[in-house]
């Protein structure tokens, strides 16, 4: 089990992090300008224009993964304060889940059970809304066809739990042996990553099913727990 870092290694870690972001937007940037040049070239024919969309496409999503470079360095080192303001965190489920369509193609449907009460906290709207947006997705995506993911929503005293994964994977593992979230899934750059740290930074907690040798054994379900105010 690898250990946690120190902070004077978070530290060295963010400011790498933030170097690299700035080292890698400038040549990004000269890219993306020449592409760009090259798509009001009139003289372009149809298979020329689509290689270099497909290039301009490629360089947008190379800028968008320096800049979560760049926020996780901020979330690790203390430049990025998040937000405290009032907020309904069932609201907010309400409002999000229906913008989320990730493996609609695959006939995967998400639906909200406990979400119609009040879950008051203090915290950053933007970036929790974010954060769960990341990890409904990432749950989604994970799903066989034709699934059904519940985000579950329950109020405990002073916390609330919300459990995303088919209702029969949160059902087996809810008081089950917990191991740390994973966050390194393909095809979601930083996201991951970064919704932990929001998580974390909010005093709050996310894990993963564990399997009997501890390491998270299902992709499928995602628990977080946040306090309320």
């Amino acid at each position: 089990m690898s250990r946690s870092q120190t902070p004077a290694e978070r530290a060295a870690s963010a400011k790498l992090l933030s170097l690299a972001s700035h080292e890698l937007r400038t040549p990004v940037s000269v890219v993306s300008g020449y592409l760009r040049m090259l798509q009001r070239d009139a003289t372009l024919n149809e298979r020329q224009r689509k290689m270099i969309d497909e290039a301009d496409k490629a360089c947008m999503r190379l800028a968008a993964i320096i800049g979560e470079i760049s926020e996780v360095g901020k979330l690790d080192d203390g430049r990025m304060t998040l937000q405290s303001e009032s907020l309904d965190l069932f609201a907010l489920m309400r409002e999000l889940a229906p913008s989320i369509d990730e493996a609609a193609d695959r006939g995967v449907t998400l639906e909200l059970y406990g979400c119609d009460s009040r879950g008051l906290m203090r915290g950053d709207r933007a970036h929790l809304k974010t954060a769960f947006t990341s990890i409904i997705r990432a749950v989604l995506r994970e799903q066989p066809e034709n699934a059904v993911v519940h985000v579950q929503c329950q109020g405990l005293g002073n916390s609330v739990d919300i459990a995303v994964g088919r209702p029969e994977t949160i059902a087996q593992h809810h008081a089950g042996p917990q191991a740390a979230f994973d966050e390194q899934r393909g095809g979601l750059g930083l996201a991951l990553p970064i919704a932990r740290r929001v998580i974390d930074g909010h005093g709050g907690r996310i894990w993963s099913p564990a399997g009997a040798d501890g390491t998270a054994a299902a992709r499928t379900a995602v628990f977080i727990t946040l306090p309320l105010s």
